[in-house]
Formats: structure tokens, sequence, C-alpha cells
């Protein structure tokens, strides 16, 4: 089976080199239209440059139809701006990958409150923007896709990454919540977690790695993510060839007597209630009360 984008309209940002510039390539390739977004500047967030534009050069040499944006993640009314232009030309926005992000990696301890205000602002309050201007289209049109691109960072955290590791898990939170709300006007959200070879990580990676983990290793995953198909609520690790996926549990949980309920009686009681033998996957924010009330329940009825 051919996974298709044909009269799909995209929205990559980030998307004037590395991943992004990978997702738009593709997605362009296989029929859609995209929008190639990219303020253009250097990873910590700073200067500009014209990169979505020889993106957009790239895909219209190859036969494939899109626009260059270089509006900022970071500003609402640019980025309805955005939104605004490809409805206007292309009648619509289905699919929406936020992918842009930069780099202050500090450890806390030295980290200015000013790299990490920044660093979630593009991160995650610029997915927030970036989804909020493309929201009401696809509800109304009963269709969207949209992917958050988290980390390895987020869901485990990683020295002198506390900005970034905050706002990736961060994310996650808004698409575990977005898939609910979109679900019933066939909006479909996903994270992903990619590591590939980018100017992210140019100076990380030892050679060899770098190599390994090219961008385009990635992209079917998050092409997948965004497709007719795609899954909902996934999070998805995409890197070198190797895919997994990934889940937030929770236990059962113990009820402890209201006699135990005490500092000490939770301390007595603290390798049942990390116990992960009965691990479950959260499906959504009422799971945990929910669990509670059923163990209340089964204990006043004597079971």
């Amino acid at each position: 089976m051919t996974i298709s984008f044909q009269d799909k309209v995209a929205i990559v940002t980030g998307a004037g080199g590395g991943l992004g510039r990978s997702y738009a390539l593709e997605l362009a390739r296989r029929g859609a239209k995209v929008v190639v977004n990219d303020l253009g500047g250097a990873r910590d967030g700073t200067g500009h440059s014209d990169a979505a534009l020889a993106v957009v050069e790239e895909i219209k040499a190859a036969g494939g139809e899109a626009m260059s944006n270089g509006a900022s993640v970071t500003e609402p009314e640019q980025m309805e701006a955005m939104v605004a232009k490809a409805r206007e030309t292309w009648g619509g926005v289905h699919i929406l990958i936020n992918n842009a992000g930069i780099l202050r990696d500090k450890t806390f301890a030295k980290m200015e409150v000013a790299d990490f205000d920044l660093v979630l602002k593009v991160h995650l309050q610029g997915a927030a923007y970036a989804t909020k201007a493309c929201w009401e289209l696809m509800r109304e049109q009963n269709y969207g896709r949209i992917l958050m691109t988290t980390s390895s960072t987020g869901l485990g955290g990683n020295f002198g990454q506390a900005n970034y590791g905050a706002a990736k898990l961060g994310m996650v939170g808004l698409a575990k919540t977005l898939y609910l709300e979109g679900a019933k006007y066939n909006i479909r959200v996903n994270s992903l977690a990619p590591t590939a070879g980018t100017r992210m990580t140019e100076d990380i990676f030892p050679e060899e790695a770098y190599k390994a983990f090219s961008p385009e290793n990635v992209v079917p995953a998050a092409l997948f993510l965004v497709s007719d198909d795609a899954p909902t609520n996934a999070i998805v690790g995409a890197g070198a060839g190797v895919y997994a996926s990934a889940w937030v549990t929770i236990n059962q949980g113990t009820l402890l007597p209201p006699d135990e309920r005490t500092v000490e009686g939770f301390a007595a009681a603290w390798n049942k209630i990390s116990d992960r033998s009965g691990d479950i996957v959260f499906q959504n924010g009422m799971q945990q009360s929910m669990m509670a009330l059923e163990l209340i329940q089964k204990a006043l009825k004597g079971g």
C-alpha cells in the first residue's frame, strides 16, 4: 500500500533544514502542497536566513508545490496569518508538523531565566500557537493531523537541558489533551521523539553516529503519524532506523487504611506503591481519580 498525501495541505515549522526540510520534501514528493515555515535563525534562535525559500525551490525543482513562510512560531498573529494564506491559496490545512526549535543548553545552576523562558516559548508555546491557528479550520474540515516534536530529554531527562526537557514533555501533555478534544472532528494528534544528525546535534554526536542518524531515517515515522490512517495519542521514538513506542503509565494504586495514611505509613508501603507489575497506559487525566474511586468502592463492599 502506498501512502499518499495527494490533495493535502501541510505546514511544517522549522523546515529550513534538518528534520523539517526532510519532512517537507517527502510530503511534497507524495503529493502534498507544503508551507515551508522557517524563521531562518541559528540553532540558539538568533539571526535570519533564506532557508525556507531554498527548500521551496528544491520542492518546485522536483515538480512539487510549496510556499515559503518566515513567520515566528512565538507570534500567534503570524501563525494565524500563515494559516490564512495557506487556506486562501490552497483551500485548507490538513497537516501540521510542529518541528521548530532552538537550544540554549546549560546546567540549571548556570541557566539564565531568559534562556529557560525562550526555549519554552519556541517549543511549547510555539507549538500551541501554530496548532491554535489551525484548530478551528481542522474542526470545520472534519480532518486534521498534528504532530508534536517531543524528545527523549522530555521523556527521560538529560543533563544540561532543563529548559528543553520541560518544553518537550509539556508538548506531550498538550498532545494528550488535544487528541481527546479533536477526536470527534477526526483530528489525530501524536508525538514524535526523533534522534537525528542535524545542526542541533552536530557537535553532540560522534561523526559516525551523526551519519547513521540521518534525518531521512526519521521521516517514515513522522509521515505515518500524519497520514490518513495515523493512530492518535501515540508517542514514538525514531532514529538510525530504530523505531519504538513510549507510554505514560500508572499502576493500579494501593489503598491505605485510615490509620496508615501517615508519612510513616506511606513509607512502609512504598515498595507496593511503586511496584510496576500492574502498570496500565494512561488514556486520559481522569483515570487516576477513577481508579482510586474503584479501589474505595471495592473496599467498602468488603472486596
